[in-house]
């Protein structure tokens, strides 16, 4: 399985976007979205920087996804 790579934070929520994640609102750099279960998920964006590999991995797990159907989602994004 490949490693979890920084990304960017807009490509991360259009990721979530195609998962049924909406933004609802934002404060500061900080993007909240939200989907139809509930589940609240806190996206930062600051600018010329990625989002690390650890936090990547802790937002896919709060979305419900496995790493397999991430990467299959990455690779159909780009």
């Amino acid at each position: 399985m490949p490693k979890i790579t920084p990304i960017d934070p807009y490509k991360l929520i259009k990721l979530l976007n195609k998962l049924g994640f909406k933004p609802i609102r934002q404060r500061g750099s900080h993007v909240i979205l939200v989907n139809e279960q509930g589940t609240r998920i806190v996206v930062p964006i600051h600018p010329g920087k990625k989002l690390k590999p650890g936090l990547i991995r802790i937002i896919i797990t709060e979305a419900g996804l496995t790493r397999e159907k991430y990467f299959e989602l990455l690779e159909k994004d780009c």
